[in-house]
């Protein structure tokens, strides 16, 4: 198969998709046919078709996607004008604290932020599928370790926690969390809405 005819295949894949697609599902699509080294050098050649255009290819912690650009979020929301709740300071303050600090415990989220957490602040960062148990500390109790999942930096717009912007201090990235729309439920990839990226000047 030539190239172009194997980034036809792989436009349409990616178009269709519900959720990213990782590379070995889309070496699926060629029977194998297809490297790895392969596939990343059509998906790259895919990006640069796309540049210029409203919406771009990306690779996102789970895979490769189809997302619109932040500059086109203005006009796509007036397809959704109705603006979900926002999360509350606290929820997101511990948010930024599992994520520059994990893995964590509720001990030491509550030692960073100075008051108890709220079992339900937790609960509802499990729920959005953006934080999660993945052990337990050896140590008095054996307090669960949190961390998060390869979902927050999907919708995120990332691909690992090493680009998340460096803030030295809980106030600078619960201030930067704050910049972004967390509360939507729906990826970009979907709706032209969903969570922008995490650094603060991409809003």
């Amino acid at each position: 198969m030539n190239t172009t005819d194997a980034k036809r295949v792989l436009e349409t894949a990616l178009i269709c998709a519900q959720q990213p697609l990782p590379l070995r599902e889309m070496g699926v699509l060629f029977n194998g046919a297809l490297t790895a080294d392969s596939l990343k050098l059509v998906l790259e050649d895919l990006q640069n078709d796309w540049s210029g255009r409203g919406v771009e290819l990306v690779h996102v912690a789970t895979g490769w996607r189809f997302q619109s650009r932040p500059q086109m979020r203005e006009y796509l929301d007036r397809l959704h004008p109705e603006k979900p709740p926002r999360y509350s300071r606290a929820t997101l303050e511990t948010l930024a604290i599992i994520a520059y600090r994990q893995p964590v415990t509720r001990g030491d989220m509550e030692d960073i932020r100075g008051v108890t957490i709220n079992s339900m602040i937790l609960k509802q960062l499990e729920d959005r599928g953006w934080v999660e148990v993945i052990g337990h500390k050896e140590t008095v109790g054996r307090p669960a370790l949190f961390t998060t999942t390869r979902q927050f930096l999907d919708d995120l717009g990332v691909e690992s926690l090493d680009q998340l912007p460096a803030m030295e201090s809980t106030s600078a990235q619960v201030a930067m969390l704050e910049q972004i729309e967390l509360g939507n439920s729906e990826p970009r990839a979907a709706t032209g809405g969903g969570i922008d990226r995490l650094a603060a000047g991409c809003r």
